[in-house]
Order: C-alpha cells, then structure tokens, then sequence
C-alpha cells in the first residue's frame, strides 16, 4: 500500500489549495468559507521517486460544539489515525492561535511524524512570522504558500524522508464506485455501512456531503475506490450557487470517471423524477450501474411487495431495464452484503469482450431468427460484427446501408445479445456502418 500523507488544521488556512496542488486537480473544493471541506478526501499524489495518497480533512475547531464542527473534528482525527505522516498547515498572516496549540497538541498525542506547513507566506516580509511556530514543538517550521506553489519541494522532502519504503501499487484494476442520489436517501449511511467505520459525516441535514470524496478500500482481495458524491438536487433547488452548484458538477463528473454506479433511491418516496434523471446520466456514459433501494425496513410488506416495487421501478427505467436492484437497509445492514456482490458482477459484464467467431455466429442466428427489415424493396444485410471496446461493451455491425436499419431491429439485436451473452448491469453500445460488397 502506498503511504498515506494527511493534511489536518484549523480552518481556512488553505488546506483544500495546498490538496488540490499536490494531486494536481481541482477535487477539493476551494472557498474562503470555514468548514467548505467537511469530510476527508482522498488523491493520489507523488515526489520524485515516491507515490503517496494525499488526505485533505475538514478544519479542526477544538472549542466548537456545533454538532458539524464535532463530527468534522472526528473526521480529522480518524485521518490522523490512519495517516503515517502528517502535514500540520498554519496561516503565518494570521499568527499562531490558541486552537493552533490544541491541534499541536492532538498531532503530539498521535505520536505520528509531523511536518509543519506556515502557508500563506509568499512574500520576504512575511518570513519573520515563522518564528513564533517553533513554541508548538513540532520541529522545525517549513514556509511554504500553496496557492503561489512556494516552498512545496523543501516541504514534500520532509514528508517523504518519513517514508519506510516506496512501495509499488498493485497492478489489478481497482474498482471505481459512485455513490449517486438526490440528497438525504441515506449514502453516506450506505458508505458507512460498506467500509464499517464512520467514514463520512452522517446528519439529518439535507446536503451535509458537499464534496465527492474518495475513499480506497479493499474487500476480500479486491481494490475499490468507493465516492460518497455530494447530493444531485434539481437545478432550482440548489440555493448556495457558488459552493453546491460546483457539488453537483462534481457529482456528475464523479459519475462520468466511476466504473459502477450505484444509484441510491428512498424506499418511502419510491423513484422519483430526480432519481430517474441521475439513472439517466448514468447511462448515457455507458456506466454500468445497480439501483439501490434504501431505507427498505421501513416499508409495510407482503409477499408481492418487492414484485409491485420492481414492477414500478422498471416502467420508470424502461431505457435501462438491464439493470439489478437490492433493497438494502443501511442503517440495520439488510442486504449490504450484496452490494458489492452485485458491484463485482456488473462490472466483470461491463469489462466482457466477446471474439469475433461468437459474436458472428450469434449474430447470423439473430437474423435467421428474425430476418432483418426491407425498405422501398431493399432489404438490410449484416456482413459481419467485430466488439470494438468494453465499459460499455461495445459493437460495430457492417451492413449493406446502414439507413436501412430501424431503430426495432437494432433493439432487437442488443436484446439477443443480452440473451446469448448476458451483460447484465451494462449498456451495451451497437454501430451500424455501411460497407459495399461486390454483389450490392
């Protein structure tokens, strides 16, 4: 495993700019707002020579009993927990604060290494305010500026001298899962319910995960990546324009880089148009994808419950009706075994290639079957098929003149496929192209 570097602090003393300069993307959420990074995220990052995950953290506000500044304040400190080196980052404008030393203090406590970052010193005047951080103990203080990217070598050297080895990461594919909803249908609670820790913060305030958080893992031999997405409301609901719009964006951009989506509905509310739209994005890119159902201990049942649920579902769905469902309770564990169960499966469909000789073969059983239509007394021929790409697996069929092909035959084809082949949980992508044969 690689090592794990956290970046803990009080807030905005620019924690998230120094996260996103690092992983050198813009995952972190970057406001002038105290608390924006409310829960840990995840990116990868190297120096030289060494690879490392990268945590960024909410800030840490020791004297703050409101119930989002608690959790967040735990949330830091399971990132400490788990981290094997530290970067504790200070405002050197602002001075060393009382709730610098209570950090100082948890980080002492930790008994893990500790490089002190004093940012937001990006001009020669400012370096005498270094002086006054050597009273935390912490060794010696690095100048660092993350938003001007000053001092991040002298900076990461210290990080990396900490490091026992350089290890390689595994050359088996990891498993990227989006966990996609509106908001408050319980998934951080399903995360939560994944991993067994509390691993994002879980409130009865709607809108509580306002970043896409990344959280690696492994589940018997198997890598994961698991993204607890910020809730996808509808565009008129979304209130604070400058911080949750870019939530949202980032909900759907973590769903366009996930291999599965797990599209999380409400068992009371049942699907609703919100839900149908994000199964729609989904599909659309080509994920393969398992609607869960949540909050499913809640629901009165008889024998054809399920049944009537799935019934209704499916007419919603109509467009992807090759997808599973699991009706889970997060909060009681019903069924969260299945979850990634299912996660594997759709995801080895989605990655199934299929050689030319079967796929040809099939299809001439298809058109046999069926013969292909006619149009003004021309009738479609298919020459032959060649798989050209998986996540979604995807087909190209020759045919004599692809404008003969109605839009029927080309459902019926993919439905035979998934008959012969199965693909279930996956779009599947078919191409006509017209390619003249001597006889035509």
């Amino acid at each position: 495993m690689k090592p794990l570097v956290a970046i803990v602090g009080r807030p905005n003393v620019g924690k998230s700019t120094m996260f996103n300069r690092l992983i050198g993307r813009r995952l972190a959420i970057v406001e002038d707002t105290p608390g924006v990074t409310r829960d840990r995220l995840y990116g990868d990052a190297d120096w030289l020579d060494y690879h490392f995950t990268l945590i960024d953290t909410g800030g840490i506000e020791p004297k703050n009993d409101d119930l989002i500044a608690v959790q967040m304040r735990r949330q830091a400190e399971l990132a400490i927990e788990t981290a094997d080196v530290i970067i504790f980052m200070t405002d050197g404008r602002e001075g060393l604060t009382s709730a610098d030393e209570e950090v100082a203090a948890l980080l002492r406590q930790s008994r893990k290494p500790v490089v002190l970052a004093v940012n937001k010193l990006d001009a020669p005047k400012y370096n005498d305010a270094i002086y006054e951080f050597y009273e935390l103990g912490l060794g010696e203080p690095i100048i660092v500026s993350s938003e001007q990217g000053l001092g991040l070598g002298d900076m990461l050297d210290e990080v990396c001298a900490h490091f026992d080895k350089i290890e390689n990461e595994d050359a088996n594919p990891r498993i990227n899962i989006a966990v996609a909803g509106k908001p408050n249908v319980g998934k951080s609670s399903l995360v939560n319910a994944i991993l067994g820790e509390q691993r994002t913060i879980v409130s009865e305030i709607a809108g509580t995960t306002r970043d896409a958080i990344d959280t690696p893992f492994s589940h018997n031999g198997r890598d994961y990546t698991l993204v607890d997405t910020a809730g996808i409301r509808r565009k008129r609901a979304i209130e604070d324009a400058s911080i949750e719009r870019y939530s949202v964006i980032r909900s759907l951009a973590a769903v366009r880089r996930a291999d599965v989506v797990l599209i999380v509905c409400d068992a009371e509310q049942g699907m609703s148009e919100q839900d149908v739209k994000i199964a729609g994005y989904a599909h659309e890119e080509g994920k393969a994808s398992v609607v869960v159902v949540n909050k499913w201990d809640l629901i009165e049942k008889d024998t054809y419950t399920m049944d009537k649920f799935k019934q209704k579902m499916r007419a919603d769905l109509a467009f992807m009706d090759y997808v599973p469902y699991l009706f889970i309770s997060a909060k009681s564990g019903q069924r969260v075994h299945k979850v990634l169960e299912t996660v594997n499966e759709v995801y080895e469909q989605s990655i199934r290639r299929i050689s030319t000789g079967t796929l040809n073969d099939v299809l001439n059983e298809a058109a046999m079957m069926t013969e292909p239509p006619a149009h003004n007394g021309r009738r479609l021929k298919l020459y032959y098929a060649t798989q050209v790409s998986v996540q979604p697996p995807s087909f190209v069929i020759f045919v004599n003149n692809e404008t003969l092909v109605h839009f029927s035959y080309k459902r019926y084809l993919e439905n035979y496929l998934r008959k012969t082949f199965g693909f279930s949980g996956t779009p599947i992508r078919i191409m006509f192209r017209s390619k003249k044969r001597d006889e035509e």
